[in-house]
């Protein structure tokens, strides 16, 4: 379970010489493999693309975790509720 607040909006992303990534405000871990992290935080959802990439830690009570390899890109993606699907852009 995620003890930090449901109203808690604060997030840090640190990242030290592309080799090293430690975050916090993480709720949860959604899938990961050696190029991609994909991650739910308290500021939505966030895709981490790199090479090698290897979970070291994560604590789901404080929401920090801390990740290493070579980091490409850091995305927040957009919240699918707001977009809408296809037919929605098409029939406004």
């Amino acid at each position: 379970m995620f003890a930090l607040d449901e109203n808690y909006s604060s997030q840090n992303i640190i990242i030290e010489g592309r080799k090293k990534l430690t975050m916090s405000g993480i709720k949860d871990v959604i899938s990961f493999d050696e190029e991609t992290l994909l991650l739910d935080s308290v500021m939505g959802r966030i895709t981490v693309k790199g090479e090698g990439m290897h979970i070291e830690s994560f604590n789901n009570e404080a929401g920090d975790l801390s990740a290493s390899g070579k980091v490409h890109a850091v995305v927040y993606m957009s919240d699918a509720k707001h977009e809408g699907g296809f037919f929605s852009r098409i029939f406004r």
